[in-house]
């Protein structure tokens, strides 16, 4: 039960055990800052998160039967219960799922729990975007009108649509053409309505090139509000951000003014309370348009802490119980960014990417323990820092069902471009062992001259990304396919038996050996003077299971190798001198290889010897390119139809967004195996499409 004392300023609850209606990453990064504060904790999970790493935290944990978050971490009642049940007295509501849901506050605050978020009231009035808008256009805070979806003409294109409930872009949608405009409000209103509950969808004109700049704002039940300077979120995938930064660069002074002035302003019409943020778009003219307030903390408040030196979670419960807060804020000091690490791969349409996470890690990183508490400048203080917050841990499988974030890192520094080069030095050289990420995007974004220069917009992937995820020039990526081979072969030779080890009682000459990785395929051989490379500029100078040292055209480079051999299933692996699979007992199945350097990271996929001809797909197959739910067929779609090259066939859901499958080849639809509510892996058989011919004097 909760304690009640009185203090000089407020009547005071203190909070002795918080439940966290969440999962991943910000269960965890709550759950550090209760543990500092000495209050227990209580996680929640569903059943693909069983064994989860916020569960593994947690003090205390409870059940939420089910997979899909309709009927785990959207079911409030559920969630309430556990609270009761477990003996918690708060309840934090992290981002996403029901952290601005009125009613879920609401009935924690009748079950007689601490509600760590905003009242209700205030909920309600900004979590519906459409009524914020009205609220803020009362106030004389400057709007994009809406446009009323079923009267819309070219005039209005293109247009956003956008979930008048939730954000992190699920719902959204950009419109360039009327005849798409039905279809992409079906997929967007679905696409709320499975994140958030609520289907309700709106549209608002599209600015091209616009900045997505946001101030945080934490209030107190005293009148007290804190503007906590800007952040700039303008590089976003699917309008959902993927590198944000603190403060937001390259504004005029009277701007920013204007938008802290809007902030506060907001917050004081609702009466909130605790943390949130509104956001604003600035058009290419410079010119503020208030877009949303979020009655949440977001995913990027670690910049916002790391420039004020605060800690935003503690914070909030400080609110909770009823504590003021000072008057002022401390004054922001140096420059923070921060990169979403996303199991997805860009250059396939950001495909989530599943499977086990062998290894996580980044040099010299914080891991987030001393989050928000970052000592105020001085000369120690002034060394670059670096924060890793994530949901996962060694061994820990990413399924399909959630978000694809696998963590959030952070730079902080004296000035941007010594924050800039530490994160993507630090993404460089980290070690991820497991699924495709947006590594590769990530580095390269942070040193592109238009990021560089203090230039983002919201066009910036739009215009980047064939760059930016084109393969690498030169021939890294093989001298890492030489190094995983030798690997490979060292670890095959410590492992055999005698006789195969000494294997040399022939006088004929050595044969090569060859193993390939992806295009790459590598022809060395084993001789009494050590082993030799069949590549011109490639000369071996040591080899061992994990470490492969070669002079490239002069140069001495190390490769560290990791092979695992799971098929992306987690079955076993090779690490530090030790292989086990428990399914196969044989390094031949050890197909994944991770190498990694002081220049890059590769992720290779070792090719077996002889392949199964009953794997090869039956041409026009249609398959699924990523595990998930197929949540709508194509209307009318049948066995028979005529389908043209590129037609949508099939929507699947997968880490909470949708994504369409279309037919590769016009032709005739031959089989349809897709069906609503089927679960189905990568790979799966969707539909076929039997291809039209081509005629005899067309080229083949």
């Amino acid at each position: 039960m909760t304690k009640s004392v009185r203090t000089r300023t407020a009547r005071t609850v203190l909070i002795t055990s918080v439940l966290v209606a969440n999962r991943g990453e910000i269960a965890c990064r709550v759950f550090r800052t209760c543990r500092e504060l000495g209050i227990a904790t209580v996680a929640v999970f569903s059943d693909p998160d069983a064994d989860a790493l916020h569960v593994r935290e947690a003090d205390t944990a409870v059940r939420l039967p089910g997979a899909a978050p309709a009927d785990t971490y959207l079911r409030g009642d559920l969630i309430v219960k556990a609270a009761l049940a477990a003996g918690a007295d708060a309840v934090h509501p992290g981002y996403g799922f029901l952290s601005e849901n009125a009613e879920f506050a609401q009935a924690v605050l009748d079950a007689g729990l601490v509600w760590i978020g905003p009242p209700p009231a205030a909920i309600e009035a900004m979590a519906s975007k459409t009524r914020a808008k009205e609220l803020m256009g009362a106030a004389g805070v400057p709007l994009l009108a809406p446009v009323d979806p079923g009267a819309a003409t070219e005039a209005d294109l293109p247009l956003l649509l956008k979930a008048a409930s939730g954000g992190g872009g699920r719902g959204m949608r950009v419109v360039r053409e009327l005849a798409a405009l039905e279809a992409e409000l079906a997929a967007a209103s679905a696409e709320a309505r499975s994140a958030f509950g609520d289907g309700e969808v709106f549209a608002e004109p599209y600015v091209e090139r616009g900045r997505h700049v946001e101030v945080q704002i934490l209030a107190d039940a005293y009148g007290t509000v804190w503007a906590l300077g800007t952040r700039d979120c303008s590089l976003q995938r699917r309008h959902q951000k993927v590198i944000e930064e603190s403060p937001a660069p390259g504004l005029p002074a009277e701007l920013l003014t204007g938008l802290a002035e809007a902030a506060v302003a907001a917050a004081r019409t609702v009466a909130y309370r605790g943390a949130g943020t509104v956001e604003f778009l600035i058009s290419p003219r410079g010119r503020p348009y208030f877009l949303e307030m979020n009655t949440r903390l977001q995913v990027e408040h670690p910049v916002t802490e790391e420039v004020f030196g605060l800690d935003l979670v503690a914070l909030q419960l400080s609110v909770a119980e009823g504590a003021p807060l000072p008057p002022e804020p401390p004054e922001p000091y140096g420059h923070a960014v921060e990169a979403r690490l996303y199991a997805e791969d860009p250059s396939r349409d950001w495909a989530p990417q599943t499977g086990v996470l062998h290894e996580l890690s980044l040099e010299a990183e914080g891991k987030g323990e001393a989050a928000g508490i970052r000592p105020r400048r001085g000369s120690a203080q002034d060394a670059v820092r670096l924060r890793t917050d994530t949901g996962y841990g060694p061994g820990d499988r990413v399924g399909p069902h959630y978000d694809a974030l696998l963590a959030k890192v952070v730079a902080w520094a004296p000035t941007r471009a010594e924050a800039l080069r530490r994160l993507a030095h630090a993404l460089l050289r980290a070690r991820i062992h497991g699924p495709g990420t947006n590594r590769q995007l990530l580095v390269r974004s942070l040193t592109h001259p238009d990021v560089l220069g203090g230039h983002p917009d919201t066009g910036f992937y739009d215009r980047h990304l064939d760059a930016l995820t084109a393969p690498a020039a030169g021939d890294d990526e093989r001298h890492a396919a030489v190094a995983a081979a030798l690997a490979d072969s060292a670890a095959r030779r410590g492992a055999a038996t005698v006789p195969a080890r000494l294997g040399g009682w022939r006088n004929l000459a050595s044969q090569p050996h060859r193993k390939t990785y992806g295009d790459h395929e590598i022809s060395y051989r084993v001789t009494r003077d050590g082993v030799r490379v069949e590549d011109d500029g490639v000369r071996v100078v040591s080899v061992s299971e994990r470490l492969v040292r070669l002079e490239v055209d002069g140069v001495v480079r190390d490769f560290r190798v990791s092979a695992y051999g799971d098929g992306g299933r987690g079955e076993g692996a090779y690490v530090d001198g030790a292989y086990s699979n428990r399914a196969k007992g044989d390094r031949a199945y050890a197909d994944h290889v991770y190498v990694d350097t002081a220049h890059g990271s590769y992720r290779l996929l070792a090719h077996p010897r002889f392949t199964d001809p009953s794997a090869t797909p039956a041409p026009g197959s249609l398959l699924a390119p990523m595990p998930g739910t197929v949540v709508r067929v194509a209307e009318g779609l049948a066995e028979g139809d005529r389908i043209t090259a590129g037609q949508p066939l099939v929507w699947l859901e997968a880490m909470k967004m949708e994504h369409r499958v279309t037919a590769p080849a016009s032709g005739t639809l031959t089989a349809l195996h897709a069906a609503p509510g089927r679960q189905v892996d990568v790979g799966a058989l969707l539909a076929v499409v039997a291809t039209d011919p081509v005629p005899e004097d067309q080229p083949s």
